[in-house]
């Protein structure tokens, strides 16, 4: 059973949600915040599995909810709600450390799915938008040489390339045909390269990638 903790300043949508979940036998809620602030403080008080974070809220907002949840170092992960697919407010979420992002209007089987998947430690962030929001957002930044990040000096060259192709968004199959190794090879390589970085996930490792110039927008 996956706990989750629902924050969205707008009653009728977390009744919404609240009423999803509550149909799921792999589901429960376990509390609601209608802000960051109470999002954090009930975060600490259940440890809930996931924390289902609305972005826009009036005083603290998703954002720095997230930050203080990640930093506090509990088990809750986060995963992040916008109404906007390239809204640049999820990808400030992402990088304070949300497990990754959907939109509001997911079909319910989409949400379930991605909560589903954030509870077991995996992101939720599909590669296409993987691409999307990191070109959106990282358009205009100055190139960066590689190798600023001393995490990325850890790297074999073989993992530096899975590293790449995880950046471009490839998933684990397309990473095996790239690279002519087997999907059990490509998935041994992520799981060192994630270790590696001290990275929370896929899409943890995609921003440390381009934050140390390892890949650039397209």
């Amino acid at each position: 059973m996956t706990t989750v903790l629902i924050v969205d300043d707008q009653p009728l949508q977390r009744l919404g949600f609240r009423m999803l979940l509550e149909s799921s036998p792999e589901t429960s809620v376990v509390g609601e915040a209608a802000h960051g602030a109470e999002a954090v403080r009930l975060t600490a008080e259940l440890r809930p599995d996931v924390v289902l974070m609305d972005i826009r809220m009036p005083g603290m907002d998703g954002i720095e909810a997230t930050r203080r949840i990640v930093a506090a170092g509990d088990r809750s992960r986060v995963l992040v709600l916008t109404t906007f697919d390239l809204d640049e407010y999820a990808y400030g979420a992402l990088r304070a450390g949300a497990s990754g992002f959907l939109l509001k209007d997911a079909r319910p089987d989409e949400l379930l799915s991605g909560i589903r998947a954030v509870a077991g430690g995996d992101a939720v962030v599909a590669p296409a938008m993987t691409r999307r929001l990191l070109d959106a957002f990282t358009s205009g930044v100055p190139p960066r040489e590689p190798d600023t990040d001393p995490r990325i000096t850890l790297l074999s060259q073989r993992e530096r390339e899975v590293l790449e192709a995880i950046a471009q968004g490839l998933t684990n199959s397309e990473i095996a045909t790239r690279l002519v190794l087997s999907e059990s090879t490509v998935k041994t390589h992520v799981s060192r390269v994630l270790a590696k970085l001290g990275a929370r996930d896929r899409v943890h490792a995609v921003i440390i990638a381009y934050d140390a110039g390892l890949a650039r927008p397209s």
